[in-house]
């Protein structure tokens, strides 16, 4: 799980001065599709509406065209000490609670990278909401898994009031949670990142069936999130393998879903699992065919786990030579994936 941590200024409609601990930067676009500039370069970064992903593509460098406004350069950019902007001068401490004082400290802490610092301001600050939902994922970044659940479980009590002291003192804070090996979803203060840090947590403990419970509760309240059903179909799948009403869930859940990202893709190769599992082999085999027809922006990691789901369902249907031609490839590229040796007689 990756931290992100900044405060944001605005500088103007659609300009936000982002500082970080590796520096300042300039973000600028509408919502849902911002362009950075930093130290790091030019970052492209889109998100997809609805799912809380975010995709981001380091620009080529050169000179910019166009009118000035939209020319930002890292040299331009002042450095900055983001730890500056966390620090309460004396006299802001005499009248702010004790609590405020704590998050405040506990953010400060955590953008110097002093996480167990960080953690130990936090704690005193866990009966606000905004305290809870940091001081939860900092301790399931340091594997604290008892202790992550029940700041995660007060944040979850009190979302309404989420982000009001983050609010009050100007400061962002986004989580990065892994989804499957393929996705990634960037987590806000809200209920919602509050659920999936929740889930994270549960399936750390092995705690399955509250991991189920939690994500069901999320998908009733988001119906249309597509990470949502992602991780639940996920979930479904392998907790309980060979659960014919599990099947039937994911295959609810991926209903009208269509191939436009690696999400999708990826929830449409555990639709066609459940096929799989429901014994629909044709069904199966028809969602994989398609899935596989739009191989841009797919990883190899997606794309063979396409092509051996594929292959099983071809031997399932009797369709050997098929079935050997795609583990044949599988093995050339990767030798070692799966059971795709012992398949072909080879082990």
């Amino acid at each position: 799980m990756a931290f992100r941590f900044w405060r944001r200024i605005r500088i103007a409609p659609g300009v936000t001065l982002n500082l970080s601990k590796s520096g300042g930067s300039l973000s600028f676009g509408p919502r849902g599709a911002k362009l950075t500039v930093g130290s790091r370069g030019k970052r492209a970064t889109v998100g997809i509406p609805g799912t809380g992903l975010l995709y981001t593509t380091t620009l080529p460098g050169g000179k910019s065209g166009g009118r000035r406004s939209a020319s930002y350069s890292a040299s331009a950019i002042p450095e900055v000490h983001p730890e500056d902007h966390l620090t309460l001068g004396f006299f802001k401490r005499l009248i702010i609670p004790d609590d405020e004082e704590s998050l405040v400290d506990g953010c400060r802490e955590l953008v110097l990278g002093n996480e167990e610092k960080a953690l130990k301001h936090l704690e005193k600050a866990v009966h606000l909401a905004d305290g809870a939902y940091l001081a939860g994922f900092l301790a399931l970044k340091q594997e604290q898994l008892e202790e992550a659940a029940t700041y995660l479980a007060t944040a979850a009590e009190k979302h309404s009031r989420l982000g009001r002291y983050f609010s009050k003192y100007g400061i962002s804070a986004t989580m990065s949670l892994p989804i499957t090996d393929e996705v990634s979803a960037h987590v806000g203060p809200d209920l919602r990142g509050v659920l999936l840090g929740l889930v994270e947590v549960y399936q750390r403990q092995e705690r399955w069936e509250d991991a189920v419970a939690c994500l069901e509760r999320l998908q009733r309240l988001e119906p249309d999130d597509v990470v949502v059903k992602l991780s639940l179909a996920e979930l479904l799948l392998d907790v309980r393998p060979g659960d014919r009403n599990a099947c039937r869930k994911v295959v609810r859940l991926a209903e009208s879903i269509e191939n436009k990202t690696p999400v999708h893709a990826t929830l449409l190769l555990y639709k066609a699992r459940a096929l799989h599992g429901l014994g629909l082999n044709e069904a199966a085999r028809d969602v994989l065919t398609q899935t596989l027809r739009r191989k841009k922006d797919r990883s190899d990691v997606l794309l063979r786990a396409l092509r051996y789901e594929r292959a099983r369902v071809y031997e399932e249907l009797g369709q050997r030579k098929r079935a050997r031609s795609e583990l044949e490839k599988l093995y050339a590229e990767s030798p070692d994936y799966e059971d795709v040796a012992v398949r072909l007689g080879i082990r």
